[in-house]
């Protein structure tokens, strides 16, 4: 039987913030979306800046980290996007399940459909918001919200665990406005478990310097994190 392949940027292997617990974190390798915020460039391209590796080796790594994992843990696909290797995805978290490992995947939900057979084998979905208006996402991805309304869409009728996260960057959606929006947004999502406020950093940027790509976010700043959090108290007040 011939082995899937998939491309991996990078692992890893105690992860303390992508999911629950301790967690085995794996970046998958490619990424259609342009997110102006983005502070890892060298994960758009599939084919570059990545190990080819099969599922059932990489599976074999995770294993090794396994007692670690305690009740909550387990392991994270990452990006990049996931959801742009759906073959080698699934084929590993099938492993995972054989091997009773916890599964999570942090996605802007932008892939290829088809996301049943995926979804059913993730015990937790990590969603990036990147806006909730249409105009909003086009600005901020180069895309529009087609593609996140299905992913989301397949998520609430399989009823998925879900964590939600924005990004929030100075001038652009670090407003009381942004927060009202959002807030109704995410009322009517159902199983949503956690809701999070990322401050935008500049960490990125010398990754563009090296690709010779232009940064768009040229001058902002790093967003204050109380600000950010006073943003995150106020959207999630009853």
């Amino acid at each position: 039987m011939e082995e899937i392949l998939g491309n991996v940027n990078s692992v890893e292997s105690m992860g303390l913030v992508d999911g629950p617990g301790i967690r085995y974190v794996v970046f998958l390798q490619g990424c259609e979306l342009r997110c102006l915020y983005c502070h890892n460039p060298e994960t758009w391209d599939k084919n570059k800046n990545c190990t080819m590796i099969s599922a059932s080796e990489l599976i074999k790594k995770i294993e090794r980290f396994k007692s670690y994992f305690g009740k909550e843990g387990g392991v994270t696909f990452s990006g990049g996007e996931p959801l742009l290797q759906p073959k080698f995805l699934l084929e590993c978290l099938k492993l995972c399940k054989e091997k009773n490992i916890n599964t999570a995947i942090d996605t802007a939900g932008v892939g290829f459909g088809q996301y049943d057979e995926i979804l059913k084998l993730v015990d937790l979905v990590i969603l990036d918001l990147k806006a909730v208006k249409e105009d909003d996402y086009k600005k901020i991805t180069g895309q529009s919200m087609e593609r996140f309304n299905k992913f989301l869409a397949d998520c609430q009728r399989l009823n998925k665990r879900l964590w939600l996260r924005q990004v929030i960057v100075p001038n652009i959606n670090d407003n009381e406005a942004n927060i009202a929006d959002l807030k109704q947004f995410i009322s009517k999502i159902k199983n949503v478990e956690k809701v999070e406020l990322l401050p935008y950093k500049t960490i990125g940027v010398h990754k563009y310097e090296n690709l010779k790509i232009k940064y768009r976010l040229e001058g902002v700043p790093d967003m204050d994190e109380k600000r950010c959090k006073e943003l995150e108290k106020l959207l999630l007040q009853n």
